[in-house]
């Protein structure tokens, strides 16, 4: 069966070229007469692998030697504990900006450790934007101020960053890591689930400011505590070795084709490409205000939803697949990540406009 264009928001596409070179070294990783499926993690040989993708994903991100860089288990979602546990050691006090499901299911999880004040919401808005950054007040001894930078099932996603001041800015970058530039340095903690635009489902990145590390609650279980993690390279209990193989592959892949700024020229493409059609059809509508639009997920509807399921199985029928938006929105979802192709984005459109001539 020929390959489909897959635009699931995760677990997403993976470029062609990495999972040919996973396949290649599956049976036997070069020199080493076993799969990497088999290496102990205790050993040399995973230990080259291991400290190579966190080489490499330095070199993608510019991740300066003030942050260090953890590969951990549980996804964002078990960072939504973790962040307060390890964070809230001041005033027990930390802003988060509900901008998304992700974003209010952390800002929830972080109210069980301490006091979350919501200093900009736009829940009531369906959130279809971004609020005014400008007119957020942030509370002056909060241990941290949280954000989402990308909104993946809605849509939208942060043009610009919070002024924290010193206050150490977080930030859930699952759906928009390594897609456009990232300046490490204005963030004291970046984490992401892997499985959109830098590996496979099963592991975490974690970013974090050294000088932040070491102040753990004390009830913080110790696959939680970031220092503990950071003092053992990730391996207070076995981790994904697999996936942090893969993230290897994914920074080489990156890295032979421009990096993080060429990969951004072309995701910028492919979501004007999407976006164009949409605000010139007259049965496609994208809901979000055009100022906030992601450039990863790019969410639309018909109004119909006869339509919309009749859309979807339209582009199963063409090669196109997980194309229905989200339960919470309805509709369509398109992800279209690093390893999103142009051309599948452009069968997209095709197809988009072979549907709405039939209708």
């Amino acid at each position: 069966m020929e390959r489909v264009f897959n635009f699931s928001a995760g677990p997403a596409v993976i470029d062609e070229s990495v999972l040919q070179k996973a396949a290649s070294e599956l049976m036997s990783y070069p020199g080493k007469g076993m799969s990497v499926l088999e290496m102990s993690h205790r050993t040399s040989m995973f230990m080259d692998i291991y400290n190579q993708a966190v080489s490499l994903l330095r070199d993608v991100m510019d991740i300066p030697e003030t942050h260090e860089v953890l590969f951990l288990h549980g996804g964002a979602t078990m960072q939504f504990s973790a962040v307060p546990l390890n964070l809230m050691h001041g005033h027990n006090v930390a802003d988060y900006l509900d901008t998304g499901n992700f974003a209010h299911l952390a800002a929830e999880e972080a109210k069980k450790y301490g006091t979350v004040n919501i200093v900009a919401s736009s829940r009531a808005d369906n959130y279809t934007n971004i609020p005014d950054l400008s007119a957020v007040s942030f509370t002056p001894n909060a241990d941290y101020v949280h954000i989402t930078t990308n909104n993946t099932i809605y849509g939208t996603r942060f043009v610009s960053l919070p002024d924290t001041g010193d206050v150490p800015l977080v930030a859930d970058a699952s759906s928009n890591i390594l897609s456009e530039p990232m300046d490490v340095r204005r963030f004291g903690v970046i984490y992401a689930g892997a499985q959109k635009n830098i590996g496979p489902a099963g592991v975490a990145v974690l970013l974090v400011r050294r000088d932040l590390l070491g102040k753990a609650n004390p009830i913080c279980p110790k696959v939680l505590d970031w220092a503990l993690q950071a003092k053992n390279e990730s391996m207070v209990n076995t981790p994904n070795t697999f996936a942090i193989y893969m993230i290897k592959l994914v920074c080489e892949w990156m890295l032979q084709n421009g990096g993080v700024s060429d990969f951004h020229a072309r995701n910028r493409e492919k979501a004007n490409l999407l976006y164009d059609y949409l605000d010139s059809s007259k049965l496609f509508k994208n809901p979000v205000q055009p100022e906030y639009r992601s450039l990863m997920n790019v969410v639309f509807v018909t109004g119909d939803e006869a339509k919309d399921d009749a859309f979807c199985k339209f582009c199963a029928q063409n090669g196109i697949v997980n194309i229905k938006g989200h339960r919470n929105v309805g509709g369509m979802r398109a992800s279209i990540y690093n390893a999103m192709p142009l051309a599948g984005v452009q069968k997209l459109v095709e197809t988009m406009a072979r549907f709405e001539k039939q209708v």
